[in-house]
């Protein structure tokens, strides 16, 4: 196998000396041009196509490509007379002339030029191609390359050669039937042997043996850049190494071709993404060391950098923390500025997710707080010109300051930042962030038909060009969209379009498995089926800490509203106190910390202590509105109000919900406008309760609005909590709808909703999900 020189590009040798030779007329030499340079320069948006093909396997396409391209010669083809130069190679020594003639078609350089004159040679006439033109570059190196390769490589590419062709033999007898003595060798014809001679099978026993004269050995050069190729969409995509580039990686070094160094770095990615750690190790240790052994030890950094992340994800954090310091150790000893800010940033977000373990980073005074560290990183981004780590700097600071409740239009204004250094620096790895971080942001501040319309765009119009992880994190955020919404079985179909590429590495597949479990576990829940839901959480929370942060939240949050379910309020409390001690510790989030005082809240007004929870859903919205996280806000509104109905204060409940209604139907939340709903209707039957009281019990005109308003409102409840499939929610409706029709004295109706309550309760018991 050649360093460079392959079957394929001794074939775009002879396009381009047709081509400078005028054959071409003036018609086709665009086309011609064409084809040289996507064969000389890949364009990006072939290297698909590229990376799938192998030599031996595109002649077919070259006959496409030029087969209706008409030549200076009358009745021929450009194709006509590529297939007439390649066939007349008719031997390993007409190879050898072939290629090493090709420098003379490149033109004279000024220093020859000078030479020539100073020592009074008559000049000779010279090629036409500048030889620092691509093409100039390519027939230099190929000249190279071949005079550098030993005989028996030589012979290996006039073996691959012949085997690159025969699938054009068909169209060259068609076309020249009198020229073709001897498929393999004029030396056969020579000798008038054939291929099953013995002498003939000596030298073409490859062919012979195998019947394949399509396949063919690649060049190095072609396998690294193929690898190389691999590697970067890997790292940027985060996906594994597609089947078919198994296939071909196979079928290359079936026909010998040997498998560079970056082979074990590839084999290292697929190995990590399939979640083989033990097979990981071993390819990054092998891969590291032959790098070192070539005293490359400018990869030592990264070495380390890929072990801490590996150790990371191996959830061995006490071996990740040493190795990624030492990797910053020798960034700086070698003034590798860029492995030590991707370092940094690697350090940051590992203290976002697991602060606990950021003790030593702190001691060492590498990074300080958050702010600072995020200062740190922008700055150092600046000074190196990495603007993907900018627009990911700018990014986390509008998370930061989001999760701590911070200004509104701060975070804005860092995602325009972004999204500015995206469009001006071509960076479109980095939109997907910029939409999702904009998807979160609208999702607290109630806006969820903005913050839909924004994952929307996303999967429409940037999923193919940015990392897998992000992908499935904005489709399982759409999903759960859609399921708070009460479009049940359309979020299920939104989770199970997740493609196969996302789903083989093992640790998007454990993502998409909780998320899915997720929503299968509230839905159950919703449903009152607690035991298979007891069952599904039981599964998660032995999951837990394995999970990702915004998932193991969930699953917190989910296993609290079960006990509530259960009627085991005391070890829900003791759970939502174990949760908002971690949430002080690590993340300080303030939707989290809304969201714990709200549940607490609620959990003191189902234990009939309704007073002691006043205090803790005031200070809810409290801290809500000031972060303007409206639909934690409004859900501490509703635990407020629910307080208020227990205190009989039904007039100010009245008045705090009906102000609020608006803004929670915005929220687009089937829950929390149910809840809404059931609450304003409870209010206005208190009213209704304390002006009959005052009346005498006489029903009079204002008591019975009151009480019609009540009916209203309970129906559309129960048209809020059908959506979500919320069986309690809908039963209790269903009892105080029977209760105002015998207050009104309407029995038949009274009865008929009874019978209601009773086939919808057998209903949700007989279905399965």
């Amino acid at each position: 196998m050649g360093r460079f020189v392959t079957p394929s590009k001794v074939v775009i040798l002879i396009l381009a000396r047709l081509y400078l030779k005028n054959s071409v007329p003036f018609s086709g030499t665009t086309k011609v041009l064409d084809v040289l340079m996507s064969k000389i320069l890949p364009d990006a948006s072939d290297r698909d196509d590229s990376v799938q093909q192998q030599d031996g396997e595109d002649i077919l396409d070259l006959e496409k490509a030029l087969a209706r391209e008409q030549s200076a010669i009358p009745g021929r083809s450009i194709w006509d007379l590529l297939l007439k130069d390649m066939w007349t190679i008719d031997c390993v020594d007409a190879l050898d002339d072939f290629i090493t003639q090709t420098p003379l078609l490149l033109g004279k350089t000024r220093e020859d030029l000078l030479r020539e004159r100073d020592e009074g040679v008559v000049p000779e006439p010279a090629g036409k191609v500048v030889r620092t033109s691509p093409l100039g570059t390519f027939i230099r190196r190929c000249s190279l390359e071949y005079v550098r390769l030993q005989f028996q490589d030589s012979v290996a590419l006039w073996t691959d050669f012949v085997a690159y062709r025969m699938p054009s033999k068909a169209a060259f007898t068609r076309r020249n039937p009198h020229a073709l003595h001897n498929a393999f060798d004029v030396n056969l014809a020579d000798l008038d042997i054939d291929i099953s001679h013995p002498l003939a099978s000596l030298m073409y026993r490859s062919l012979v043996d195998d019947g394949d004269t399509t396949q063919t050995s690649a060049s190095t050069y072609d396998v690294e850049k193929l690898m190389e190729f691999q590697v970067s969409e890997m790292q940027g995509y985060g996906g594994r190494l597609p089947e078919m580039m198994k296939t071909t990686m196979k079928r290359m070094a079936a026909a010998g071709t040997s498998a560079p160094k970056l082979a074990h770095y590839l084999a290292f990615l697929d190995s990590w993404r399939a979640g083989d750690f033990t097979s990981a190790f071993d390819n990054l240790h092998r891969y590291f060391d032959y790098t070192i052994q070539a005293r490359d030890r400018t990869f030592y950094q990264y070495a380390l950098l890929n072990l801490a992340i590996l150790q990371a994800d191996f959830g061995c954090y006490d071996e990740a923390i040493p190795a990624m310091q030492e990797a910053i150790s020798t960034a700086r000893e070698n003034r590798d500025t860029v492995c030590l800010n991707y370092c940094m940033s690697w350090l940051y977000h590992f203290g976002r997710a697991f602060p606990s373990q950021m003790q030593a980073i702190r001691d060492t005074g590498i990074l300080a707080n958050e702010s600072e560290g995020l200062n740190f990183l922008k700055s150092r981004a600046k000074e190196a010109e990495m603007w993907t780590l900018l627009s990911t700097s700018h990014l986390s600071e509008a998370k930061l300051s989001l999760q701590h409740g911070e200004s509104i239009a701060v975070c804005f204004e860092n995602i325009v930042k972004a999204a500015h250094i995206n469009i001006i620096k071509a960076v479109p790895n980095s939109t997907g962030p910029a939409l999702l971080m904009k998807t979160a942001l609208f999702s607290r501040i109630g806006q969820t038909r903005l913050a839909q319309s924004s994952g929307e765009r996303f999967l429409l119009c940037h999923s193919h060009e940015a990392p897998l992880e992000d992908t499935l994190k904005c489709t399982t955020r759409q999903a759960g969209f859609l399921a708070q919404m009460g479009r049940l079985y359309e979020s299920e179909r939104v989770l199970a379009s997740i493609p196969s590429k996302v789903t083989n590495v093992l640790k998007y597949r454990t993502y998409h498995t909780v998320s899915t479990l997720i929503l299968r576990a509230r839905r159950l829940l919703h449903r009152d089926n607690l035991t298979a839901a007891s069952h599904i959480v039981g599964q998660l929370v032995s999951q837990q800490p394995h999970s990702e942060v915004d998932t193991s939240t969930q699953v917190s949050l989910l296993e609290i509203d079960l006990l509530i379910r259960q009627r085991e309020f005391l070890r829900a409390l003791e759970k939502i106190e174990i949760l908002a001690d971690k949430v002080l510790v690590e993340n300080n989030d303030v939707l989290l910390m809304a969201k714990l005082l709200t549940m607490k809240a609620q959990l003191y007004a189902k234990s009939d202590k309704a007073h002691q929870g006043f205090s803790l859903a005031m200070r809810a919205v409290h801290m809500s509105y000031r972060s303007r996280v409206l639909p934690a806000m409004w859900d501490a509104v509703l635990a407020l109000s629910h307080i208020l109905n227990a205190s009989y204060e039904f007039a100010a409940a009245r008045d705090l919900l009906t102000a609020a209604l608006p803004h929670v139907l915005e929220c687009l939340d089937c829950d929390i406008a149910g809840r809404c709903y059931m609450l304003l209707a409870d209010a206005y039957m208190g009213l209704a309760g304390l002006q009959n009281a005052t009346s005498n019990g006489k029903q009079n005109t204002e008591v019975k609005l009151l009480m019609s308003n009540a009916t209203d409102m309970l129906e559309k409840a129960a048209e809020q909590l059908r959506w979500i499939e919320e069986l309690e929610g809908q039963l209790e409706i269903l009892a105080k709808l029977s209760a105002i029709s015998s207050w009104r004295g309407d029995t038949g109706l009274a009865a008929e909703i009874g019978d209601k309550y009773m086939s919808l309760k057998n209903s949700y018991a007989s279905e399965q999900i």
